[in-house]
């Protein structure tokens, strides 16, 4: 059984991450978190001391660490005796943080795909730039990688597989949904970084269909949905990291991502990126300063972990998904709704960083009893889904499913035990 968590970043996922992991250090054991800004993880500790969360007394602590420094890393993980590496900090850290877990026996988890901070919108599969190249030392390692084990990615990806093998024999379509039908009070703000939010926008929107990949351009392609609880909203056509496995380990010949966005949202970010300042690549001032106009931009807006107090209404993500099932057609959503005012009563978040953060503590105990411990790279869909989506339904993000016979919640109790064959075929490379 593996013990011991290191978490890595200090943002609002952080911080529900750190106390996800209080709440289940009985199984989780001692708890480290580690970013570039001590300060910053110093005051998740406090968070967590504030709440209560602790199941357990045990250590909890914070530490400085240059994550792109795969030696300091490695260091940290000897130095705390972690087994279970939680990377929740930005995406340009991944391979360095998955290297130093790859040398050490560490099992490794993020939540997003490794991006290159001087490219934006590589050629598809995102994950086939970077992370499956390295799924050979891996699994010569013995580690364990799961990837993309937040919500989007993550939880719709175990959507994904419990819709292949539950309530379709043939899937035709998945259509990830994701709105956040809450309000910030704010002028303007992104609900996470904002460099990586704008990053995912500003290039090609890919998409797979007809078995392809399909390129448009952002906010190109719209569509209203009438979901459940949150009512009809309006989203757009959008890349996302999760079609890039999805395509590869689900034989679906249409997969799409969809995300909310208001009106203000669109004409704010149509005119930052036609001035050019969602830009990555640096320029020069007229007083020879060089800067990066994204990072400018980043930096006037508000911090995100910010925004949590004042957060109110409801976040609606899931998999919609059509297909035949004993010779019939049929459809099916299978989602989340997820509360802001009650993840900030609950953890100090709001609900975007509640959502990313849960899932990859309860991949962490899934590790941690071995259900997951695959000792290979795998992405969330190539994993059972169910005892996932047991523990998620137990932590805060129940899932729930609407379809020819009605809206309900899945209850994943009484045959979670039953999937570790599923983990079995991926550790020996049979899927």
């Amino acid at each position: 059984m593996k013990r011991n968590i290191l978490i890595i970043g200090a943002g609002g996922v952080a911080q529900v991450v750190a106390h996800k992991c209080a709440q289940h250090n009985d199984v989780l054991g001692d708890i480290h978190i580690a970013s570039r800004t001590v300060e910053k993880c110093a005051a998740i500790v406090a968070s967590v001391h504030e709440k209560k969360a602790m199941k357990r007394p045990g250590i909890l602590e914070a530490h400085t660490l240059d994550a792109l420094d795969v030696a300091a890393t490695k260091a940290l993980i000897a130095r705390t005796k972690t087994e279970i590496v939680l990377n929740v900090g930005s995406a340009f850290i991944n391979m360095s943080v998955l290297q130093a877990c790859i040398e050490t026996g560490a099992a490794y988890i993020d939540t997003a795909i490794h991006e290159d901070p001087l490219k934006i919108c590589e050629t598809p599969p995102w994950y086939g730039n970077y992370e499956w190249k390295r799924r050979e030392a891996c699994a010569k390692a013995g580690v364990t990688a799961v990837l993309g084990a937040g919500f989007d990615p993550g939880v719709v990806n175990a959507y994904a597989a419990l819709a292949r093998d539950d309530y379709f024999d043939r899937m035709d379509s998945i259509d990830i949904i994701d709105i956040n039908a809450g309000e910030h009070g704010r002028y303007f703000a992104t609900n996470f970084d904002p460099e990586i939010n704008f990053r995912e926008f500003t290039g090609q929107v890919w998409s797979w269909q007809n078995r392809e990949w399909t390129s448009n351009r952002m906010f190109e392609v719209r569509k209203d949905w009438d979901l459940p609880v949150v009512g009809t909203r309006t989203s757009y056509l959008t890349g996302h990291d999760e079609i890039h496995s999805l395509s590869r380990n689900l034989d679906v010949p249409h997969i799409r991502f969809w995300m909310g966005f208001g009106e203000r949202y669109v004409t704010v970010f149509t005119v930052l990126k036609n001035l050019g300042l969602l830009s990555e690549q640096p320029i020069k001032t007229a007083e020879g300063l060089e800067v990066v106009p994204l990072k400018v931009v980043k930096a006037v807006l508000p911090d995100p972990s910010s925004l949590a107090p004042d957060y109110t209404g409801k976040t609606c993500i899931g998999d919609l998904v059509k297909g035949v099932k004993d010779g019939r057609e049929r459809e099916v959503f299978i989602y989340n709704v997820a509360d802001h005012a009650a993840a900030y009563a609950e953890v100090g978040s709001q609900g975007i960083s509640y959502t990313a953060g849960v899932p990859p503590v309860a991949a962490a105990m899934l590790i941690a009893r071995g259900d997951w411990d695959v000792r290979t790279m795998a992405n969330v869909e190539e994993l059972p889904p169910r005892p996932f989506l047991d523990l998620l339904n137990q932590m805060g993000l129940p899932t729930r499913i609407r379809d020819e016979t009605g809206d309900r919640a899945l209850d994943f109790s009484d045959d979670a035990a039953d999937e570790p064959v599923l983990a079995r075929r991926v550790a020996s490379g049979r899927r």
